[in-house]
């Protein structure tokens, strides 16, 4: 009895001194800016990487769009320019295709609705989006905005995942152009034209690759984040809030969720995937007393007209144009095929997308990821996962609309048979996944899912047709080769492994002009010297080699030349090429070729690799302007196209400049590995700010072309360790 008393005193002392635990919600609509900003810190690491601080989530992304537009906001309203369709306003008439584009999808008038519709959470987070980037604007007055003196709340709905450009430049502005100018078919050659210039160009993508705890030293998964985006797409970044939120990675410009990256526990990795998200629908259309009808099986249905009213910037000051716009229960109409109004259909559902951006950086374990996947909206997205808790994972696509497969949807399909319509959308579990494979790795270079974990890769008889393209690339080649036998890996290792040098395109292409040169007896003697340097090549790239860049101008050659048949990839267009054995005159003529535009450009053909591939960053510019007379540097890095896993090449060329400056690849890339604390080492090409005149502009670049790359500071002791400058938004 005593000792019930002793307890129960002990307990009323106890809940006597205890102070109630009330948790009051913020009222955000009563805060100032200048109120919501106190509730925000910003601490600066020694490479200028931000590290927000926030009491809640909101809080959190107000800070994180503030340090976003101290580092780029050139970027952050180009990226809203383009998005919210008024990229004419700046860019002129040229650019109203893409306007027009953007508004045939969602009109400001349906983007506030579907603002309006969000869940109270997400709201707020787009309010905070809004106001963190107005509280810049505020506090900065020295920045003129190109277009876009306010941001609004709505204007995530536009932009809400992360990729390039998204679904929505699939669709050529050239066939809208031609349909919406003079009700046109965009012409073939036209279209075979522009086709050519895609192939030619360096390819869009990433490579993740996901390893389990059997091959790594310390018994931790690991996880290699590696966009191949275009250079300075993305800022790094680390996100925190007292709600639960703390990712580190990378955040395309002016989006308010780590888009690649990392928490404590789980880390995600997307690529650019094959799974088919988009189908065209062809309408059969007729009028009927001044209203047009389309076909849909035995019934006319109305189709939906609407105006859209775009203003673009002309040398006699702001204009507008009116369009009409269409639209069927598939889509909008963008084109004429086969002579038909044709329909594009795609994932338009930007609330639950924005939800599923965010949700998926809070996520800690492989149960919590799965649900947030069941979402179905990361549209355009592979995703490579690893966790703590040991899990590796991949899954190929995520929105995956059901199909009758009688119907071939690589090409536009009749509109008007009901049987051809989406049939809901596949679950996860039906689409391609591959969890914890035997062989203890995954990886996906924008390849074929089928070979992703090897022999324990999913089988492609097991899925419909159009889950994906059976297409391998060199990337994936090379990434199987090193992966096959890796074993006690550590986090220096996986970036190694990144780096690898090999190219296996040449191990190709090489060995077939090599024989076409010894065999061939009318060959030019000008190629023996040349072709000596190749043949003691071991297909490895540095800056040093000659051999390197002998090889790029040929392989680009045959790239540019060769007429590739329907269907054919990259990689099978070079091994056709290769298996032409009889063909010796042709390949030597073009190796010739590459050799004397060697000479004309530079001099010599003899010329290091590093001395022709160089990295150049001038200004902050959106597109680099690149200058032969001006400051550059050498860069052992190659092509995607050639295998190699670190990808470093140009998707545009510049008039007058005669060396290769890269503008897209290795962006942001990171290694992590997940234990006990989560451990992770990152690089940025360049650095973190748009500015010329910040530290962080290029502070970067020898560190990245010295696969030299920096530890990431997740936990706020290390943090503060590493931390250069610490203030409130507005209080620098």
């Amino acid at each position: 009895m005593i000792r019930i008393v002793y307890l129960l005193l002990a307990l009323l002392i106890i809940s006597c001194k205890a102070e109630p635990k009330v948790t009051v919600p913020v009222d955000y609509t009563t805060l100032s800016l200048a109120e919501k900003a106190e509730r925000v810190t910003i601490i600066r690491d020694d490479f200028g990487v931000p590290h927000i601080y926030g009491k809640t989530d909101a809080d959190a992304v107000f800070g994180l769009l503030y340090a976003q537009c101290e580092d780029d906001f050139n970027r952050v309203e180009q990226n809203y320019i383009w998005a919210t369709g008024r990229l004419a306003e700046v860019e002129g008439e040229d650019a109203l295709y893409s306007d027009l584009r953007a508004k045939l999808f969602m009109t400001e008038d349906e983007a506030k609705a579907n603002y309006e519709k969000s869940p109270a959470w997400l709201k707020q987070l787009c309010d905070a989006f809004a106001d963190g980037i107005n509280y810049y604007l505020e506090t900065h007055p020295e920045v003129t905005p190109k277009l876009l003196t306010r941001f609004e709340p709505w204007m995530p709905m536009y932009f809400s995942e992360g990729s390039i450009g998204g679904d929505i430049e699939r669709i050529r502005t050239s066939k809208i152009k031609a349909f919406y100018e003079g009700n046109m078919e965009i012409p073939e050659s036209e279209l075979i034209a522009i086709e050519k210039e895609e192939e030619l160009a360096e390819p869009q993508g990433s490579n993740g690759i996901a390893i389990s705890g059997d091959l790594t030293q310390s018994g931790n998964a690991m996880l290699l984040i590696n966009p191949h985006t275009s250079f300075y797409f993305r800022g790094e970044v680390h996100v925190v809030s007292e709600e639960g939120l703390n990712a580190y990675g990378a955040v395309t410009w002016g989006q308010f969720f780590v888009y690649q990256g990392f928490n404590e526990k789980t880390g995600w990795m997307h690529t650019s995937t094959y799974t088919d998200v988009m189908d065209e629908f062809k309408e059969i259309i007729s009028s009927l007393d001044g209203n047009i009808f389309y076909q849909y099986g035995e019934e006319l249905r109305p189709v939906a007209v609407s105006e859209i009213t775009l203003k673009y910037k002309s040398e006699e000051g702001v204009k507008e144009k009116i369009f009409p716009a269409y639209r069927t229960h598939h889509g909008p109409i963008t084109h004429i095929e086969d002579g038909k109004w044709t329909a594009s259909a795609m994932m338009w559902e930007p609330v639950k997308a924005l939800e599923q951006s965010f949700v998926r950086t809070k996520k800690e374990g492989y149960k919590g990821f799965r649900e947030m996947m069941d979402i179905r909206t990361n549209s355009s997205n592979n995703t490579v996962y690893a966790d703590a808790e040991g899990n590796i994972a991949y899954f190929h696509g995520n929105f995956v609309p059901k199909r009758d497969v009688s119907f071939d949807y690589s090409q536009p399909v009749e509109g008007w048979n009901p049987k051809t319509d989406w049939q809901g959308l596949h679950t996860v579990d039906e689409n391609i996944l591959v969890l914890n494979p035997e062989n203890g790795w995954i990886q996906n270079c924008n390849s074929t899912p089928y070979t992703a974990a090897l022999e324990f890769s999913p089988k492609k008889e097991d899925y419909p047709y159009y889950m994906s393209k059976d297409e391998e690339n060199f990337r994936g080649v090379h990434a199987i080769a090193l992966l096959k036998d890796a074993k006690e890996i550590t986090l220096d290792g996986l970036i190694d492994l990144a780096h690898d040098p090999y190219l296996p395109a040449f191990e190709v292409l090489v060995p077939d002009l090599l024989e076409a040169f010894d065999k061939n007896v009318t060959r030019n003697d000008k190629l023996r010297e040349p072709i000596e340097v190749l043949r003691k090549w071991d297909f490895r790239t540095s800056k040093e080699s000659v051999a390197m860049t002998l090889g790029h101008y040929y392989g680009s050659l045959v790239y540019e030349r060769i007429s590739r048949p329907i269907g054919m990839s990259s990689m099978e267009l070079l091994e056709y090429w290769s298996s032409t054995g009889g063909d010796y005159v042709g390949k030597l003529q073009l190796f010739l070729e590459a050799v004397e535009v060697l000479e004309n450009d530079f001099g010599t053909w003899n010329i290091p690799w590093g001395e022709v591939n160089r990295y150049q960053r001038l200004n902050g510019d959106i597109r680099q302007q690149f200058d032969d007379s001006k400051p550059s540097v050498p860069v052992s890095f190659a092509s995607g196209t050639w295998g190699a896993l670190a990808a470093y090449g140009a998707r545009y060329t510049n008039e007058g400049a005669k060396k290769l400056y890269g503008t897209r690849g290795n962006s942001f890339v990171a290694a992590v590995e997940f234990g006990e604390k989560v451990k992770a080492k990152t690089i940025l090409a360049g650095g973190q700010s748009g500015n010329p005149n910040s530290p962080h502009f290029d502070d970067q670049t020898q560190k990245y072309l010295d696969v030299d790359w920096k530890e990431a500071a997740y936990y706020k002791e290390d943090v503060l360790k590493r931390a250069k400058e610490t203030y409130v938004p507005g209080q620098r």
